[in-house]
């Protein structure tokens, strides 16, 4: 019977994810005050991400945007944000899920965080397909271990005298 661990690290991941929502939503609401701005590097090609087609030729795996003097429409919601940045002179409105998000910092206070990727790799499968494939493999291994140990049948008579 496989164990069933207690996933501190998604736990924690998934805590630090939440500090980036409230900074986000304190930006929002108040702004930022002093020299605080934001480095957000998401990946590009996680599911829900919305850039435009460009950006994504651009940044075909990963893009850092800034969050400091030039932004608008802050919308923060309870698994993603939304903001407007200008490339090149136009606007564009750029959606982000915080499980795309593989970094965030605010430099101006030497924070900053980094995060495991969630969702699909380049591979196609997801990061939580691929530990679901490493967890069932190591429980094969462990039941195909235990069965070894009960499947060995011994009888007696290999034992026993013969006369």
């Amino acid at each position: 019977m496989p164990r069933e661990y207690l996933r501190y690290d998604k736990m924690v991941e998934g805590a630090l994810r939440a500090v980036v929502r409230e900074a986000l939503h304190h930006a929002a609401e108040r702004g930022l005050a002093g020299n605080h701005h934001f480095y957000v590097t998401f990946r590009t090609t996680h599911p829900g991400v919305q850039i435009p087609e460009y950006l994504h030729g651009q940044y075909p795996g990963e893009m850092t945007i800034v969050l400091q003097h030039q932004f608008f429409g802050l919308d923060v919601e309870e698994d993603r944000f939304g903001v407007t940045l200008s490339f090149n002179n136009v606007h564009e409105r750029l959606i982000v899920p915080y499980t795309a998000i593989t970094s965030f910092a605010d430099p101006s206070v030497n924070f900053s965080l980094q995060f495991q990727p969630h969702g699909p790799l380049d591979g196609g499968q997801t990061v939580e397909e691929i530990e679901a494939d490493v967890t069932g493999q190591a429980a094969e291994a462990e039941a195909a271990q235990e069965e070894r140990k009960r499947g060995e049948v011994v009888t007696l008579d290999a034992f026993r005298k013969k006369h």
